[in-house]
């Protein structure tokens, strides 16, 4: 036996009203998902934002309390060293550049990048830097040579290679102490 369809009824105010509040209940939904979603990710981000930077403090401390006596050994002979220090534009006041330890003696400042794990825009970044503070001590008439450092609790072999191609030394975690590479040329900026 066939089975007959009813045919329904026709469309009328009622049905197509009644399917637009479901179409726009559904919507609503929906975009209370999607913020319930974004909030979340705002809360990820943070939190990840803030594992990276307390794993950068971390790199730092692993390379602050070697640094000076490696860099003596080099011939240095530094007494002054300045964690995270700004300078200043003289006209605008704003940071120009920020350096994560700066090493000083009467020859000789020596801008160092810490990384947990540096990359190629960290090294460009860094050198900018460096042209910075040169232009900053050119005004003060500070003739002292600058040099670049880049440390890393994990340093990348290419980007090893390239920091030394550039002329900055390379400083890398060696057990409960770090080891500085000299670049075969050194670049004064």
């Amino acid at each position: 036996m066939e089975e007959t369809i009813q045919p329904q009824m026709g469309l009328n105010f009622e049905r197509v009203w009644a399917a637009l509040m479901e179409i726009r209940q559904a919507m609503k939904e929906t975009d209370q998902r999607m913020k319930e979603t974004d909030q979340r990710m705002k809360e990820l981000q943070k939190s990840m934002g803030y594992l990276s930077h307390r794993f950068g403090e971390l790199a730092e401390h692993l390379v602050v309390p070697n640094i000076v006596q490696k860099f003596n050994a080099l011939g240095y002979h530094f007494r002054d060293i300045a964690k995270e220090r700004k300078l200043y534009n003289p006209q605008t006041n704003q940071v120009e550049a920020e350096f994560d330890i700066l090493l000083e003696n009467d020859a000789y400042s020596v801008g160092v990048e810490v990384k947990s794990k540096p990359n190629t825009q960290d090294l460009a970044d860094h050198i900018h830097r460096l042209e910075v503070l040169r232009s900053y001590k050119d005004h003060l008439g500070d003739r002292r040579i600058i040099r670049g450092a880049i440390a890393g609790a994990i340093m990348p072999e290419t980007l090893r290679r390239e920091a030394l191609r550039q002329g900055l030394y390379v400083i890398e975690q060696s057990g409960d102490t770090v080891q500085i590479e000299k670049p075969l040329h050194l670049q004064g900026w």
